[in-house]
């Protein structure tokens, strides 16, 4: 396989910890092709899966002890400054640029260490390009893009993979030169061409237990940094109350990610994370439909990332939070 001089040095731009880690797996990292990477411990030894486009595949010429992949995972973990061991046996790292790593220790993980890989493009798509590429139809991009410039408040929604930050940066960039954009994820991910972006990054504790820094608590640090637009990532804890609450005094053109399959399922998913923040039903939802302008649903098929519908939030009767399609 012939690359190009930028994506053969996606493993050049690592650390030198990162590549002694990744030692015979950094070489794939160079595939222009390549979505993600997984390993893990099965039946007692190491075993690769790569998707390029297609689904998970093996690797056959790939294999490794249960031993050498515990500690690649306890080496990549570490080479992106953080830790991985008995009392911390789960943890995300950022690698390079954009290379996110999330690995597993025994007992969590049954059988032995699993470590998943999520390998950005080598250069981020815009929005156009998503377009003729399949994302969406002519009216549905246009939608959008008036979502943007009209400074409306969006959350999109999908399953692992389906493309939810992929889109979220490509409309990110669409967003005018003159405001600041801020962006807080848990791991970072949001490569943005926009001139005005900063990224807050969350912090796990270190071994002493302290140290901490939570995405409510970066959330909380942005609305003081004169943002324009505030986006969270994923929203999946008790900082949706926190990001609602942005939404509803003035933050508006803000936008943030949520896992889930179908769009159907987001009012359930939301009251869940509302629960977590102590937000009853009835009062999470009056937060939601006034904070929320849209929601965009994406899917992951064969032909890859596709727009399959547009939502808005809506109270029923009782005040129960519902989701309804709406036509672009």
């Amino acid at each position: 396989m012939t690359l190009l001089p930028q994506q053969a040095s996606r493993s050049a731009r690592l650390g030198s910890a990162a590549r002694r880690a990744l030692g015979a797996l950094g070489g794939m990292l160079d595939e222009p092709e390549l979505r993600d990477l997984v390993v893990q411990v099965r039946d007692g030894a190491g075993a690769a899966w790569a998707d390029r486009g297609g689904g998970l595949r093996p690797v056959p010429e790939w294999r490794a002890s249960a031993d050498e992949v515990h500690r690649t995972a306890v080496a990549l973990i570490a080479a992106g400054g953080r830790h991985l061991d008995e009392l911390s046996p789960c943890a995300d790292v950022r690698l390079g640029e954009g290379i996110r790593v999330h690995a597993v220790l025994p007992p969590i993980a049954a059988e032995g260490a699993a470590i998943s890989i999520r390998v950005p493009r080598p250069r981020p798509p815009g929005f156009a390009e998503l377009v003729r590429g399949g994302l969406c139809g002519p009216r549905v991009a246009a939608a959008l893009h008036g979502a943007i410039l009209h400074r409306r408040n969006l959350l999109l929604t999908g399953g692992t993979g389906s493309g939810k930050t992929t889109l979220l940066a490509a409309l990110l960039d669409l967003v005018p030169a003159h405001e600041r954009i801020l962006t807080i994820e848990d791991v970072a991910e949001l490569r943005l061409r926009h001139p005005h972006v900063v990224g807050l990054e969350a912090r796990q504790a270190n071994s002493e237990g302290v140290g901490e820094i939570t995405l409510d608590r970066l959330l909380r640090e942005a609305l003081r940094m004169r943002p324009d637009r505030i986006v969270l990532g994923e929203c999946r804890g008790a900082e949706l109350s926190t990001l609602l609450s942005a939404l509803n005094t003035g933050h508006d053109g803000s936008a943030g990610t949520l896992h889930a399959s179908r769009l159907p399922d987001v009012p359930a998913r939301l009251e869940a994370l509302g629960a977590l923040a102590g937000l009853g039903p009835p009062a999470l939802a009056r937060q939601a439909v006034s904070a929320v302008h849209a929601i965009v649903h994406l899917e992951r098929g064969a032909r890859g990332h596709r727009v399959t519908a547009l939502g808005r939030l809506v109270l029923r009767d009782g005040g129960a939070l519902a989701v309804v399609e709406v036509a672009p």
